[in-house]
């Protein structure tokens, strides 16, 4: 392991915040980032595959982080509510990505660096 300043931290990945990163709740916040319109209820708990109870906890979740917000409003005489991904929430999934980028980026390195060093082990290098 290197033992120097810039590496202290470098793996702590501090923007997979936890409000995005369980599986649920990623799901939700993709589903509402490919539909700009906004999503019903029941589409959202179809997408993710989620039952009424366990879709409405993570709906209150995103809500209280500002991450989605709820239009309630009716279609005929029917209630009708649409969930949408807000600015911030868009904001804060894009930093989600990138950081998901650099762990991908961060492992594919790891493992080219650790099959080249298998590699020279064995005199397999092609150098």
């Amino acid at each position: 392991m290197e033992n120097n300043e810039s590496s202290a931290g470098k793996y702590s990945y501090d923007n997979l915040t936890r409000i995005i990163h369980e599986k649920a709740r990623l799901g939700i916040i993709t589903s509402l980032i490919s539909n700009k319109k906004g999503l019903s209820f029941n589409d959202l708990k179809n997408l993710c595959n989620l039952s009424d109870g366990n879709l409405s906890r993570h709906m209150t979740a995103l809500e209280k982080f500002q991450l989605v917000e709820v239009i309630k409003g009716y279609e005929g005489r029917k209630p009708r509510t649409i969930y949408k991904i807000t600015g911030h929430g868009e904001r804060e999934f894009l930093k989600y990505l990138k950081e998901l980028e650099t762990i991908v980026l961060d492992a594919h390195k790891a493992l080219k660096d650790d099959i080249s060093l298998k590699s020279d082990k064995f005199g397999l290098s092609e150098t």
